[in-house]
């Protein structure tokens, strides 16, 4: 059980952190001296969080959905705590890969429970460490501080599809068809729309932290998920201009293939109208007739070899210059 707990931290009024043990998390909460918890998970089993739930008297239909690793992105309210679900992405070998993460927010506790590919929040408790005034705000800069990091990891995935996309441009518009960069331009339309629906979700998310929750979120604090919440916004705006190009791109490539198989039919009509002069003429000559004129005539062979090649040669130059051949 122990190595699904990443931390468990309390930190004082002045920012200042003591590792505790997961039976101690009551003991400081009873104690009203402004400190808060904050608990780290990974994957964590139901007798871990059945102690958690015990230990921070937590919601059972939270506890339920922290059962379960796919969930939606939502927020919702238990009394005056706060269960956060939110989708995690990251880059990797080229491909995006998701995760989530459950939060639980109280007046003097956070706790975070990641799941799938997630990068691990260490990082982002060191940020906060680093600026003890602020952690003093309570659990709700804690809160701020993974959404700001998960939202920031969306940008570098975006800026990497926007790269993708530029390469595919120019298969596009290259000479000859590839049904790979149809591939490429479909896998990518499915990633960044996974990558939507993970993002749009968190604008209400946000929204309701800034505008809804004020029990717990205070005024101070608003001002830095509002900032988030431009964030997302960014983000959000990015992958549905890709979303729009890459349609704009899958209709071009589909244009392209189209009139390149016209010029290959007028190619071959024109190529077949060429045959037909002759074999119009010649089959003249495959009639079971005894009276044809040109049998009769010395270079009437000639003559007709000579016209048909007259005729063949007005039909490719006039095809030639109807660019069909």
């Amino acid at each position: 059980m122990n190595t699904c707990v990443v931390n468990c931290v309390r930190y004082g009024r002045d920012g200042g952190r003591r590792d505790i043990t997961l039976d101690e998390i009551s003991d400081v909460l009873a104690v009203d001296d402004g400190s808060f918890v904050w608990v780290g998970l990974y994957e964590p089993g139901e007798e871990l969080l059945d102690k958690l739930q015990e230990e921070f008297d937590l919601h059972d239909l939270a506890v339920e959905d922290a059962h379960h690793a796919h969930q939606r992105p939502k927020i919702e309210a238990y009394g005056n705590s706060l269960f956060i679900a939110v989708h995690t992405a990251q880059a990797q070998d080229g491909k995006v890969s998701f995760g989530e993460t459950h939060l639980f927010v109280g007046p003097r506790y956070l706790v975070t429970v990641r799941h799938g590919t997630s990068l691990s929040y260490n990082t982002v408790r060191a940020r906060c460490e680093r600026e003890p005034e602020l952690l003093a705000l309570g659990p709700t800069y804690g809160l701020y501080a993974v959404l700001d990091f998960i939202v920031d990891n969306y940008l570098p995935i975006v800026d990497e599809f926007r790269d993708q996309l530029n390469e595919l441009e120019h298969d596009i518009f290259a000479e000859s068809f590839s049904r790979d960069t149809v591939r490429k331009l479909y896998d990518l339309k499915r990633e960044l729309t996974r990558l939507r629906l993970a993002v749009t979700p968190m604008q209400d998310i946000t929204g309701q932290l800034t505008r809804v929750h004020t029990h717990l979120v205070g005024e101070e604090m608003r001002l830095y998920f509002r900032d988030v919440y431009d964030h997302i916004l960014r983000v959000s705006d990015a992958t549905d201009t890709l979303r729009e190009m890459l349609t704009a791109a899958m209709s071009v490539n589909l244009a392209l293939v189209t009139v390149a198989q016209g010029e290959v039919v007028k190619r071959l009509a024109g190529w077949a109208a060429l045959l037909a002069a002759p074999t119009l003429i010649t089959s003249w000559y495959g009639m079971n007739f005894p009276h044809m004129p040109e049998f009769a005539t010395r270079f009437g062979y000639a003559g007709v070899i000579g016209v048909t090649a007259l005729v063949v040669g007005g039909l490719f130059l006039l095809l030639r210059r109807a660019r069909w051949l």
